[in-house]
């Protein structure tokens, strides 16, 4: 129901005791389901149900990063509104910031540095954000966000 967006039978499950943390057998929420998937309204419900929005998946990846991959603004809203830590990184070191930039999500990105992204971040493997974008052929938000890094102090 929250991959495909039925918000309607999702909220009579979460009325008739469905656990709105539950995880299926990838570690999984619901929460992570509908915002991998870009159901901004599903997301919202969750959240007002009381999801917890930085609950990470047996890969280690969270609800603010699948968005961040999607470039999916509305759901990053949502996430960020419910308390989503900007910040918190993946276990091999990428944060959402980092994903919007690879993926080149200018818009994304940007929302994410007015939230209080940290620009400064590095991966477990030492790369910048704007190198991570260089490698994965965003070039053009690299250059961007390689501006905005040399004109502040870390």
């Amino acid at each position: 129901m929250a991959r495909a967006g039925q918000t309607a039978r999702l909220e009579q499950m979460l009325a008739a005791g469905l656990p709105v943390n539950v995880r299926n057998q990838n570690g999984d929420t619901l929460l992570m389901l509908a915002a991998y998937h870009g159901h901004a309204a599903v997301v919202a419900r969750l959240l007002a149900a009381g999801a917890v929005p930085d609950t990470r998946n047996d890969r280690g990846q969270s609800p603010l990063e699948a968005a961040a991959f999607r470039g999916d603004l509305d759901v990053a809203r949502s996430l960020l509104d419910a308390g989503a830590d900007v910040n918190a990184a993946s276990p091999a070191g990428k944060t959402p910031l980092m994903m919007a930039a690879m993926f080149g999500r200018a818009d994304l990105a940007d929302l994410l540095l007015d939230r209080g992204a940290d620009l400064h971040a590095r991966d477990a493997a030492g790369l910048g954000i704007p190198d991570a974008a260089r490698l994965m052929g965003a070039t053009d938000l690299a250059a961007a966000l390689q501006a905005r890094l040399d004109t502040r102090t870390p």
